[in-house]
């Protein structure tokens, strides 16, 4: 409930800006400038929770970000201050998915972290399939400026639950000994933030292209159940895929044989945009969907140390929420130049590019066959030799 908003709020922007200034393009440069804010605040929110804790950090942000997401929601302003507005709510994005990735190697035991992260990828993955299906069906039935009040709400109680949480307020994350930044000195944490902004900008423009292929000729949703129905096939693919296949041993060429078979069904949605053809390649493409998201998290579970997790994970939350505002903004100007299938291609490049970079550095991707994955220690045993 705490990340459901973060699936929500680039379509609902995406419809919102459109409809206020008449084309796609002002609201691709309204999310470009949430991206930045988001590529700012990812990492340091993140190391921030290591110095102050975690419950007041995630506070002040949700507060933020919601009363922003009012603010553009409640308010007609001209498009530079809204872009401003954007650039707050990135800034304030507050850092759930870092805290809750950090919590876990705590919760269970090594032997059960790959199968417990296959879960929250599944997770993750209904967020970002079934987030833009709430968020398209309240902006068509009760308009857009409902849907991101809508959001801010979520953000609010979503938050508030998460932060309640008994676990949360005993978990000690202690603080990094090394300078900020210093964990992308780990190749893995480059590697898994870099695909992942690839992977998941490549959903954004997906469904941007979805929504875009079933709205009216005018502009109206009039196909909202139709890519509410799809995007929902794409996200039950994703599950099963996650149940069955992701908690098996990750080799270094598992993640992108999993990303591949996500670029086989965005390739074949080319073919046509019938429903039921379009569900069906979806649904059969989501299956290496939530294996390859737990995939990237078990890379870096098992390569950084746990002072450093939340920072590492603030990276790779970043460049995968960075992700969902560039694709929706490239694929909302695709459409406008080459209708839904310009969003579709992008989506399928996008893939393309994450899978390319999955085989290139393979050599720096563990093999995790047969390993318990858990956090390298903070500390370690030092031999001193008697006189």
């Amino acid at each position: 409930m705490a990340r459901f908003p973060f699936g929500m709020l680039s379509i609902i922007l995406l419809l919102h800006i459109q409809l206020a200034y008449g084309d796609y393009t002002s609201a691709g440069l309204v999310l470009a400038t949430q991206s930045v804010g988001q590529a700012i605040s990812g990492p340091l929110s993140s190391r921030f929770m290591g110095r102050w804790g975690m419950r007041p950090v995630l506070s002040a942000t949700s507060i933020l970000c919601a009363l922003l997401l009012a603010v553009i929601a409640l308010t007609q302003l001209p498009l530079i201050f809204v872009a401003v507005l954007a650039f707050g709510v990135g800034i304030a994005t507050p850092p759930v998915t870092p805290a809750v990735r950090t919590m876990y190697p705590k919760l269970v035991p090594g032997n059960q972290l790959s199968a417990l992260f296959s879960l929250d990828a599944a997770a993750q993955e209904l967020i970002w399939v079934l987030g833009p299906v709430v968020a398209v069906f309240v902006s068509s039935q009760f308009g857009t400026t409902v849907g991101l009040l809508v959001a801010a709400g979520i953000m609010v109680f979503g938050g508030a639950w998460f932060i309640m949480s008994p676990t949360l307020g005993t978990l000690t994350l202690p603080p990094s000994r090394r300078r900020f930044g210093a964990v992308l000195r780990y190749p893995t944490v480059v590697i898994s933030t870099v695909i992942g902004f690839f992977f998941v900008a490549s959903f954004a423009a997906i469904e941007t292209g979805v929504v875009a292929a079933f709205r009216g000729p005018t502009g109206e949703d009039q196909g909202s159940m139709e890519s509410g129905i799809v995007l929902a096939l794409f996200a039950g693919g994703s599950l099963v895929g996650g149940l069955l296949i992701g908690h098996r041993d990750m080799r270094p060429w598992s993640l992108a044989l999993r990303m591949t078979i996500v670029l086989a069904g965005t390739l074949a949605c080319l073919v046509s945009l019938n429903i039921w053809w379009l569900g069906t390649v979806l649904f059969l493409g989501g299956i290496g969907t939530a294996p390859a998201f737990a995939a990237i998290s078990n890379i870096v579970s098992a390569s950084v140390r746990f002072s450093e997790t939340a920072e590492a994970f603030g990276w790779v939350g970043t460049g995968q929420l960075v992700g969902v505002a560039i694709g929706s903004a490239l694929g909302g100007i695709s459409i406008d130049a080459a209708g839904p299938h310009g969003a579709i291609m992008v989506s399928a490049a996008m893939l393309m590019c994450g899978t390319i970079c999955a085989l290139a550095t393979m050599r720096w991707i563990p093999d995790l066959k047969g390993r318990i994955i858990e956090p390298q220690a903070d500390t370690g045993t030092l031999t001193i030799p008697l006189p």
